[in-house]
């Protein structure tokens, strides 16, 4: 029999654990722009900003985004195409069209304030249970936990719950049993014990890579750790490969403009420019074939770049063809119409996802070289 240096406990009884919790927050938390006030905008944001993007990635477009929108009635007032601009670069964009749909409903129904209760934080457009939970407990003082990849990881290993963190029911199970948590501390804690959460679980339990187990406020405490199985926490699901898909990309270019087609509104990348692209990989001949088949007149292929961008749930492995043409007409019939660009300013007129950007950056440098 293997001997358990500590034993599974229940998380209400470990008070003194929640308490050098807050002690280390205190001391250690990083000074992030979005912490230095209680703004439900900013908190909002912020933790929409952060779904699937790092911290040193999100902090100069959070920047930018306040100087440009700086709240939500200027939110709910702006053209889509700014918006999207805006959000160039962090991905899943349906992200900022809810942060628009949500603003404008806080403007009709709360007279453009954020609500205090957790029920009608949650109501709003593109808000699930973890980001109502940091908003209502971060500036409202409501007993309400946040519960995240990073708050399962640590929680899990913490308890030793072998419980699959990819389930909902997880998910759910591990928000009430964390409730009575916060009902013992006073409002003003609150929303400490919910960033202190987080920080844990993006500074010491990582994500990436084994945990920092001398750096926690909880490791004489911790199952995993005091047992030396932090590799079985946490318990996910196997992971579903992703589909592959192989595209041709025509970055065509004709004398100082370049071609760009709005994709469609909805489905991936819904309402954003592209570059023309079709399924399959084209040989260059072939390329070229297809450019005149749309009725354009290619004079020469330029460049051949090829770039694999990974979706959640697809890999794109793109074949670019930089091809010079010597006319610029408005119409591709097999994708609808194109618009023309000038080289020297697309960061100012059109939103292109990151699926695209490293061809937008070769046609910038160039022209910068030219």
């Amino acid at each position: 029999m293997v001997w358990m240096k500590v034993r599974k406990t229940t998380i209400e009884s470990e008070a003194d654990a929640v308490k050098s919790l807050l002690l280390w927050y205190d001391a250690a938390h990083r000074d992030l722009p979005w912490r230095r006030d209680r703004d439900p905008y900013h908190i909002w944001l912020s933790e929409i900003m952060l779904q699937q993007t790092r911290v040193a990635a999100v902090i100069g477009y959070y920047e930018r985004f306040l100087r440009e929108l700086p709240d939500i009635r200027s939110l709910a007032e702006v053209e889509e195409e700014k918006l999207l601009k805006l959000w160039e670069g962090l991905g899943y964009y349906n992200r900022a069209r809810n942060l628009k749909k949500a603003a404008a409903v806080l403007c009709d129904r709360y007279d453009g304030v954020f609500p205090k209760r957790y029920e009608e934080i949650l109501s709003l457009p593109g808000i699930g249970s973890y980001t109502a939970g940091a908003i209502a407990s971060i500036c409202f003082g409501e007993p309400t936990p946040a519960v995240d990849g990073n708050v399962l990881r640590v929680y899990t290993r913490f308890m030793g719950d072998a419980s699959c963190v990819d389930q909902e029911a997880t998910k759910k199970a591990v928000r009430e049993k964390m409730i009575p948590l916060y009902t013992s501390l006073p409002a003003a804690d609150r929303g400490k014990l919910t960033q202190a959460w987080m920080e844990l679980g993006a500074t010491v339990c990582v994500p990436n890579g084994p945990p920092l187990c001398d750096g926690c406020p909880l490791r004489d405490r911790c199952f995993a750790g005091c047992n030396s199985v932090t590799d079985d926490y946490p318990v996910r699901a196997e992971k579903k490969r992703r589909r592959e898909e192989e595209r041709t990309v025509f970055v065509l270019i004709a004398g100082d403009r370049f071609a760009l087609h709005k994709r469609p509104q909805n489905g991936l990348l819904a309402g954003l420019w592209e570059f023309p692209n079709i399924e399959g990989k084209l040989s260059v001949d072939e390329a070229v074939r297809q450019t005149e088949d749309w009725g354009l007149h290619p004079t020469a292929p330029w460049m051949e770049l090829p770039y694999t961008h990974i979706f959640s749930h697809v890999e794109w492995h793109m074949t670019a063809y930089f091809i010079l043409c010597d006319e610029q007409p408005d119409r591709l019939d097999s994708i609808g119409g194109i618009t023309w660009f000038r080289r020297d300013t697309p960061e100012e007129v059109a939103a292109v996802p990151s699926a695209f950007r490293p061809f937008l950056k070769v046609l910038q440098s160039q022209e910068e070289h030219s």
